[in-house]
């Protein structure tokens, strides 16, 4: 007799998101039209990442482990492949129209498939002409038109001479993707897509009329920000901005000289954006660098940290703003900001990105998603979230780019998943067997 929880495996999507400061994985069973319902997540502090980049493999590989590791008991059963949301700072986003002859008859989904891949042809023949190398994560048609009516979502089954698409194409370098790819096969995980995690927030934060009136999802990690404008129902624009919640607390632990723990600490209990009258007559306790845990203490005012906590943020929503003008999406992305991350429960968050971007901000949620502990429903989630949604809604177009892949190594593809060694003996003899 099967076991339960073999017998279900096959309805499991897993996601993972690897951020600067912390690894979460969070396992779904589907269910059908109801949706899915969450039965594991699991959380890890990351250490092994910068800037969203793989600084040190085997931290990261601990890292996600532990993760895993921990879901998996939650869930009762073992996974195979991820689906992983992908943050580094080199992402890439490209707008193209291809144009292909369907003489006359029928389209047909092939013909869909056929534009969509002549897309993808020649964005990788203008990088190799360029000696520019990447890897593709995204390409997802925004519109498509029939002999030059342009507004048609899905053009199968109409009539035409020709067929053309617009669509993003999103790329990324392929160092920082193969050195994530590589922590997660030690880990014998198989990784089913890669998504950017702003996109991936949209899809769990966002209500259909933003989607279509126009908005930018802003997600606030600890090592990056990443930005997603979704404009009459379509992702029309991702990016990556090398700033976070991290190098806020950086900001005051050499403000204050101050240990980075402390720092990460004051700015979660007393860190506020906006300036109040009260804060300069609160004083606060801060530990200095190289003191005992009970030695000499610094007492600052409650607004010392208001006055290197906004001058950053501000930054940060500057480099949005400019990031959208030069993507020429600033006017068209809509009148509201949705902001999602770690980062982005920070005090005065809200204030300052209705500021300095001049729309109407609110801080998004992972909606819809059934058997989330309350711990894990908010904005930090929300990635996670978005991208068991995006493995739930089976993306036909990305799942066709290995085509347009360079090849490089990757001897543990495929690899069954071997059970994780714990004890100090099992790690030694694990090591043995993947070295000799």
């Amino acid at each position: 007799m099967t076991p339960p929880a073999e017998a279900s495996r096959k309805d499991l999507i897993a996601a993972l998101d690897i951020g600067s400061t912390k690894v979460t994985c969070v396992i779904a069973q589907g269910e059908g039209a109801e949706g899915m319902r969450v039965v594991g997540i699991g959380t890890y502090r990351s250490s092994g990442l910068r800037h969203g980049v793989v600084v040190d493999m085997d931290a990261t590989e601990t890292a996600v482990s532990n993760a895993v590791d921990a879901a998996e008991q939650m869930a009762g059963t073992r996974i195979s492949r991820v689906i992983l949301g992908v943050s580094g700072s080199q992402i890439r986003a490209h707008r193209l129209n291809a144009e292909v002859s369907v003489a006359g008859h029928a389209i047909q989904a092939a013909d869909v498939v056929r534009v969509i891949d002549s897309a993808s042809a020649a964005l990788r023949e203008a990088e190799d002409r360029a000696g520019i190398d990447s890897v593709p994560i995204h390409r997802i048609p925004v519109g498509f038109a029939v002999d030059g009516g342009a507004g048609v979502k899905d053009p199968t089954g109409m009539f035409g001479e020709n067929l053309s698409v617009d669509i993003l194409l999103a790329t990324a370098a392929p160092g920082p993707v193969r050195n994530i790819e590589t922590a997660i096969q030690r880990c014998h995980l198989g990784i089913e897509s890669l998504v950017v995690t702003a996109y991936a927030s949209g899809l769990s934060c966002l209500v259909d009329d933003e989607r279509d009136l126009g908005v930018t999802v802003v997600d606030m990690g600890g090592g990056t920000t990443s930005v997603a404008v979704f404009v009459e129902g379509y992702v029309v624009h991702v990016g990556v901005l090398p700033i976070g919640g991290q190098h806020v607390t950086n900001d005051i632990a050499r403000g204050l000289s101050t240990p980075v723990a402390s720092a990460e600490r004051l700015k979660t209990l007393y860190g506020h954006a906006m300036h109040a009258p009260s804060a300069d007559r609160e004083l606060l306790d801060v530990p200095l660098i190289g003191e005992d845990e009970d030695g000499q203490t610094n007492q600052v005012p409650r607004s010392m940290l208001t006055q290197i906590i906004r001058p950053r943020l501000e930054e940060t929503f500057e480099l949005v703003r400019d990031h959208l003008e030069t993507a020429g999406l600033f006017s068209a992305a809509g009148r509201r900001v949705v902001l999602t991350g770690g980062a982005s429960q920070l005090n005065g968050a809200r204030d300052v990105a209705a500021e300095i971007l001049q729309r109407q901000v609110r801080l998004g949620r992972p909606l819809g998603l059934k058997g989330m502990p309350d711990a894990a429903a908010g904005p930090g989630f929300a990635a996670c979230a978005g991208l068991l949604r995006y493995g739930m809604m089976g993306v036909p177009f990305d799942r066709g780019l290995d085509r347009f892949r360079r090849p490089f190594a990757n001897p543990d593809a495929g690899a069954p998943r071997a059970p994780r060694a714990t004890s100090r003996l099992g790690r030694l003899g694990q090591w043995f067997k993947q070295n000799f």
